[in-house]
């Protein structure tokens, strides 16, 4: 499989982490960084509040730690990477086709993995990245997937419904109707990730370590404090 550029940085990611939990030298074991894992309605540039984050994170990180990654869109490439799949899977492994197909259609549809057997690697690659530690996971129940682990950190992103169409306006180039559409149809498959395949709702509060609504932060400001709760939460790991 060629490498893409998110796919080349999440090799890069895993390579650096892997050599220094393997890493026999030194005297002192070094536990696994926080994970943060953000979920988030439709019209929310996750990309942009995720890489502010990591270079956030990086600057406030102790020395024996590696840099942080933000998987989102690049966490498929890792999927596909994960289990030797073909790219052509790509295409079924958004959280919408994967919240209104079923195992049963898609084998009848011969395409394999099914669906399911899809949920499960994703997910495995999910708890993976999590146990690395330094990483950021945006959508697909990660906060879900990794419930179990301690190093996690869950927030849910929410936003006026005005300034979500304003930014899908702005992202897409699209019209006002059309970016209404399309905020009520992928927050709907959303929804129904989290349903069909957890049981769980999506918007349920108690799911997550916080709910920030960001319509009320400037940029700077949500970054430092998405970044302070996870500093506080895990002291040990930041130069704070």
């Amino acid at each position: 499989m060629q490498l893409t550029g998110s796919l080349a940085k999440a090799r890069k990611y895993v390579e650096s982490h892997t050599k220094l939990m393997e890493d026999t030298s030194s005297r002192k074991k070094i536990k696994p960084g926080p994970c943060l894992t953000i979920s988030r309605q439709c019209g929310i540039d996750t990309v942009k509040i995720g890489n502010a984050l990591v270079q956030k994170f990086n600057k406030l990180k102790i020395d024996d730690l590696g840099d942080w990654a933000v998987f989102d869109k690049n966490l498929i490439d890792k999927v596909l990477n994960d289990h030797d799949l073909p790219e052509r899977l790509n295409k079924f492994m958004t959280e919408e086709k994967m919240s209104t197909m079923n195992s049963m259609l898609n084998e009848l549809l011969k395409v394999h993995p099914p669906i399911l057997k899809l949920l499960h690697k994703t997910s495995s690659t999910i708890f993976k990245l999590a146990e690395m530690g330094n990483v950021i996971i945006v959508g697909r129940g990660g906060n879900l997937v990794t419930a179990g682990l301690k190093n996690t950190f869950h927030i849910r992103l929410v936003a006026p419904l005005n300034s979500r169409i304003e930014e899908v306006q702005r992202i897409f180039d699209i019209s006002k109707k059309d970016a209404e559409k399309m905020i009520a149809h992928e927050d709907k498959a959303r929804a129904e990730y989290f349903q069909n395949h957890f049981h769980k709702d999506i918007d349920d509060p108690l799911l997550y370590h916080a709910v920030i609504n960001i319509g009320l932060y400037d940029f700077d400001m949500l970054i430092n404090t998405i970044s302070e709760m996870v500093t506080i939460r895990f002291p040990k790991f930041f130069k704070v």
